[in-house]
């Protein structure tokens, strides 16, 4: 019967029973268009060349249709896929679908309109794969979860949302065996244009629904009262898209925990939870999930205070925080500080995933044991800095400054990394050449100069400052061992100086006069007697300025000295003063006669 049925083109009954199909359909944002069919089983799609994607019916939640930017969208909640979006589609196809999808799939189309008065306030709802922002009952946009890389709360009253974006510029996230259809948590990258993140305002406060309906041991009551409580609305909505959009779950046990770890980049402290192939940093505000093939390098770096130990993790792509980008986590621990900690991982798990490089217990100083274990979840190596530079004080690293950031700069064995913040690395095949410059007065430019790394194809440069004058003769002997080419301004500042002076007799003769009228009035001072100074005359500045002149009796002599030495102690610049203030007196005290 189905045969015959499909000979009968003009039976509509008959042809449903085998395929209907539809062209020009793109597939999750897809570049290329293909062919899109519904038959029985299910429904699939196919691009000229490409494979083809299927969705068999028993996957099938529900449908929905509405307007989309190539026409209308049908868009389909799978159990596993998620949402599924199917966009090109004609306003008389409707419909064909509606049939197909209410007898063979039993599921009902649902056609919705979207809310085009451009209100930014209403409703929020948590669907089963999505989350949706309704405006009179009627949807604004939605948002897949998958499209949600994380979520904080930035106020008491305002949750951001941040989006998935590629890994950079090149990557789309398209799969190109599908035409270019965006895969999961990368729909994103399709555009120029990205949104990156959305803020919601939500005040007042919401009564929190219990997960939990244990009936054992008496809970009832307990629960029923946690139910009853109220929450905050932006913390409850906040909770609920974590819960819903899985940020910061991850499949597994966790390895290990570590607590209240101080992280200089990003700024503050957070738990870190390691697990097999990811690790979570836990703040009170932010909460980030990472996968160990983002991480690309780690860093093992000595605080130059003897009393801290650095660990930085290079990632990509970086973490955000709204605007702000880390591509470097740092951490930092006390040296003197150890930890006890046993893995909750079996013995097997040891030594059939990891080939012994994980130990069932550590005892050891906490920054070399998060180390080795990240060492021993990802195998990557751990960079250290390089045994060809000390520093002039037996370091690791130099102090310098980026700008206005302090920080320390460290020479590795391929590369120099600044930290904490901006947090730079720089490969030593992208240098070109270093400058050694002195810039700014002459008394700072005696204790400190300045290293500029100029990069290769004019990629721009890197400017440290403040460095150190001592640390320049070790500094220039690790540019010489890593064959880095270098040009030293300040050799070439002085000798011109010096030549200048040669030729030149009266410059060296008016830097001189500049350096005495610098100093002010203290060329004023010598070791020659004030004539005008009468030494006779000091038991009169005793009886009228010292309020013990009369209960010294006649030890006027006493009581001048003891004056003296006052006016000696405000400094050698005040004699002149202090020679006019005792010949006053004597004036006023014949007038008094």
């Amino acid at each position: 019967m189905q045969e015959d049925g499909g000979k009968e083109e003009g039976d509509v009954e008959l042809r449903q029973n085998i395929m209907e199909s539809f062209d020009d359909i793109y597939l999750d944002l897809s570049k290329q268009s293909g062919k899109c069919r519904l038959a029985e089983s299910g429904l699939g799609w196919k691009v000229s060349g490409g494979q083809t994607f299927t969705l068999d019916k028993a996957e099938i939640i529900s449908a929905q249709w509405s307007r989309a930017a190539r026409g209308h969208e049908l868009k389909v909640i799978a159990r596993n896929a998620g949402v599924v979006q199917l966009d090109g589609f004609r306003q008389d196809d409707f419909d064909t679908i509606q049939k197909c999808f209410k007898v063979w799939y039993g599921v009902e189309l649902i056609q919705k309109e979207h809310a085009l008065n451009g209100w930014n306030w209403g409703k929020s709802e948590m669907g089963r794969n999505e989350f949706s922002f309704a405006v009179r009952n009627r949807p604004a946009f939605e948002i897949p979860y998958t499209e949600i890389s994380n979520t904080n709360l930035a106020g008491k009253n305002e949750v951001a949302v941040e989006f998935s974006l590629p890994a950079d510029g090149e990557e789309t996230g398209t799969n190109g065996h599908l035409g270019g259809a965006r895969s999961k948590g990368r729909k994103t990258g399709g555009a120029t244009d990205q949104l990156t993140e959305m803020r919601f305002y939500i005040p007042g406060t919401e009564t929190r629904k219990g997960k939990k309906k244990d009936d054992e041991d008496g809970e009832d009551d307990e629960n029923a009262e946690e139910e009853g409580q109220e929450q905050n609305a932006a913390t409850v909505f906040y909770e609920t898209l974590m819960d819903k959009a899985e940020i910061g779950e991850v499949a597994g046990d966790t390895f290990a925990t570590f607590l209240d770890i101080l992280h200089l980049t990003p700024r503050g402290r957070f738990d870190i939870d390691l697990y097999e192939k990811s690790f979570r940093l836990r703040g009170k505000t932010y909460d980030y999930k990472v996968a160990y093939e983002n991480a690309k390098r780690f860093f093992v770096l000595p605080k130059p205070d003897d009393m801290h130990q650095l660990l930085c993790i290079g990632l990509d792509p970086p973490l955000r925080q709204g605007q702000t980008r880390y591509p470097f986590i740092v951490m930092q621990f006390k040296r003197d500080e150890e930890v006890n900690i046993e893995l909750n991982m079996t013995e097997d798990d040891l030594k059939s995933k990891y080939n012994g490089k994980l130990q069932p217990r550590y005892e050891a100083p906490i920054g070399n044991v998060i180390a080795k274990i990240f060492h021993g979840l990802t195998g990557k190596k751990l960079f250290q800095p390089s045994h060809d530079f000390t520093s002039h004080h037996g370091q690791s690293g130099v102090k310098c400054s980026i700008k206005a950031n302090e920080g320390h700069l460290y020479c590795l064995d391929r590369a120099f990394l600044f930290v904490p913040k901006p947090a730079t690395y720089i490969s030593f095949d992208n240098v070109a050449v270093i400058t050694m410059s002195r810039v700014g007065g002459a008394i700072s430019a005696s204790r400190t100069f300045d290293i500029t790394v100029s990069l290769k194809n004019g990629a721009g440069e890197h400017q440290f400052s403040n460095i150190n004058r001592e640390e320049q003769a070790p500094l220039e002997s690790f540019f010489k061992a890593k064959n880095l080419k270098t040009k030293n301004e300040m050799d070439l500042d002085s000798g011109m100086m010096a030549a200048a002076l040669v030729d030149d007799p009266d410059l060296a003769s008016s830097e001189d006069e500049v350096v005495a009228n610098d100093r002010g009035s203290a060329d004023e001072d010598d070791e020659s007697v004030d004539e005008d100074f009468q030494a006779d005359d000091e038991s009169d500045v005793a009886e009228e300025f010292d309020s013990d002149a009369a209960s010294s009796g006649g030890g006027s002599d006493a009581g001048s000295d003891a004056e003296m030495e006052d006016v000696d102690a405000g400094g050698d610049d005040d004699e002149e003063d202090s020679a006019d203030k005792v010949e006053r007196p004597k004036k006023k005290a014949k007038t008094g006669k």
